[in-house]
Parts: structure tokens; sequence; C-alpha cells
């Protein structure tokens, strides 16, 4: 735990990589060195996406493959790091899908990502838009893109649908120790949930207790209905503790430091309820998300994999920036 703050601070690898190659030896040295690096600068564990592959490669391969990542961790002396995980669900492993062949497959896709976040973390926390398939905006069978009205109407039967999958989810998970946790994330991005309020509605209607939310610091900036709703949301979430995770992240995703990050929703709606990890979260301008997010900025080199920079920020030197920040900022 982190001394300074009471609590957890974990570092998203959305810096380094959105997949973490757990087959490739070679590039698991790499992720070593950075977990070293930023555990020795204070960060207590680390949130890392599991990044979706063809249907034809076996589930069970995939978990086999994270947990001899995960030996590879131990053996580099890094037993002790936590890790969560970031999830997004696709157009093929699609909760959501009004046919039942394709959301069985969401479901036991959804389940191996269980089953890796238990192999990395253990109890630990799965994150994610992972209710309706990341990017996958729907159209009219004139390919018109649907939007306002028209779109949360069109959502309505997908919620409907996905209602039995996540139930036998959040049994499944339940069993393992792992919490799940939505994360909604703004329009531009991705149809709904893009709102907490959203989230909230879509658990409160399954027949399970459990299952929570992620609240991130940019999605309710760029995306919310503003501050008395949040804090209204804030609080139903805490009364149904299902306020799983809190990410930290700037609204144009990169450093977090002297960035338009609501610190006083922080200290005054969250602070004082709130009692899990806090997430930094910078995404670096390295592909996919260079293009997904159309990002312009540069990026930050990234010491071991990338040529140095003089002049320009490192990924390392954004990471320490951000810790000092936040301990600053809610001492």
């Amino acid at each position: 735990m982190n001394a300074k703050l009471g609590r957890d601070v974990f570092f998203s690898f959305f810096m380094f990589t959105a997949d973490l190659r757990p087959e490739d030896a070679g590039y698991s040295r790499v992720l070593i060195d950075h977990l070293k690096v930023l555990t020795d600068m204070g960060y207590d564990g680390f949130d890392v996406h599991i990044a979706a592959q063809p249907t034809s490669v076996d589930h069970k391969l995939e978990v086999d493959r994270y947990a001899g990542l995960k030996k590879a961790f131990e053996r580099a002396g890094l037993r002790e790091v936590k890790f969560t995980t970031n999830v997004g669900t696709t157009r093929t492993f699609d909760p959501t899908s009004p046919y039942e062949e394709q959301r069985g497959q969401a479901l036991s896709y959804l389940k191996s990502r269980v089953d890796i976040t238990r192999v990395l973390g253990g109890d630990s926390i799965m994150s994610g838009p992972f209710i309706y398939p990341y990017g996958v905006f729907p159209v009219t069978d004139t390919d018109e893109p649907i939007w306002s009205d028209a779109l949360q109407d069109w959502m309505k039967p997908r919620y409907d649908a996905a209602r039995s999958v996540f139930e036998e989810l959040l049994e499944y998970a339940a069993a393992r120790e792992v919490r799940l946790a939505v994360e909604p994330v703004k329009s531009w991005e991705t149809p709904p949930p893009n709102m907490v309020s959203e989230v909230l509605d879509f658990l409160e209607c399954l027949d399970h207790p459990q299952g929570g939310v992620t609240i991130d610091t940019a999605q309710v900036v760029m995306e919310s209905q503003g501050p008395s709703v949040l804090k209204e949301n804030v609080a139903r979430a805490t009364r149904q503790d299902r306020l799983y995770y809190v990410h930290i992240s700037a609204p144009d995703r990169g450093a977090v430091k002297d960035s338009w990050v609501p610190w006083d929703v922080l200290s005054r709606e969250i602070e004082p309820v709130y009692r899990g990890p806090y997430l930094i979260e910078v995404f670096n301008a390295i592909p996919p998300f260079d293009s997904s997010m159309r990002m312009a900025r540069r990026r930050f080199w990234r010491p071991g994999e990338d040529d140095p920079v003089p002049g320009r920020d490192s990924a390392y030197d954004v990471a320490r920036a951000a810790l000092e920040e936040l301990r600053e900022k809610t001492a």
C-alpha cells in the first residue's frame, strides 16, 4: 500500500502496450523491466489489457499463457506485485447479440478473462467496457449511423439480451473472487453505456447482487450529466457497494500532472467513501491508440523500447510526475 496515500496506487500499461504477448518470452523481459522501475517508483500494482484473440485460439491456451507470464514475473522477484485487468468485448464476442450462439461465445470469452484476471491478480478487479462491444457503432440496413433517441431505443433489447450472460458471468467471477467493474466510456469512442448512471441501471436489473462500476475522471469530464448527477451516482454506487474502481486520467488521456483532472470531485465526492485502489491511466500515442483515439500529441518514449528523445518526457517521467501529483492533490 502506498504509505503516503493510505491505499494502493496502480499504473496502467496502456502507457506501453495494448497486448502483453504472454507467449513472447523476449517481450516478457521488457515488461519485467518496466514493472521493476515502476514498483521502485512507488506503484503498488498495474492494470493490464487482455487483448482479444481470433476465435481459432483456444481460451484455455490463453489462460495457460498468462499463467506462464505470471510465473515469469514471480521468478523475476515480482511475486507481491498486484494486477487488475482491462477487458473489452468485440464484434465477435458480443454478449448483447440477438443470437444465442454468439452470446454463448461471448460468455466463454468473458469467463476466460475472469480466469486470466484470477491468474494474474488473485483477488482482483476486471474492468473495462465489456457490456456492448467497444467501438462497434450500429447502422441501419442502409448503412446510416444510429444516434440519439434511435440509439438509446436500439440499445434496450441489447441490454435485455445481455442480462442472462452477465448473471452467469457474475456468479462465475464471484466464485473466483474476481470483481467485475464495468467502465462507461464516452460516446465518440463507443456506443452506450457512456455514463455511470447507465451502468448502474443495467446492474440493478440483474438477478445478482454483485457487479460494480468504474469511475474514470476523463470519462466523467467528457461525457456526464454534470457534477450534481455525478455526486448522486457516487452516492448510489456507494450505497449498493458497487464503486469498485477509480481511474485518474486526463481528458486528453495524456500526462496527469497539471492536467484538467477534476481533483475537487475526487477529493469531495470519491475520497471520503471509496476504499479501493486508484489507477493512474495514461494512453500513450502507440498503436492502436494513436489512430483509434486520433492522437495528435507526440509519444512519450518508452525506455528499453524506443530511442531516447532529448528534451521530451519519457514514460517513466510521466509516471513519476503523476504519482507525485496524486499524492499532492489528495493530501
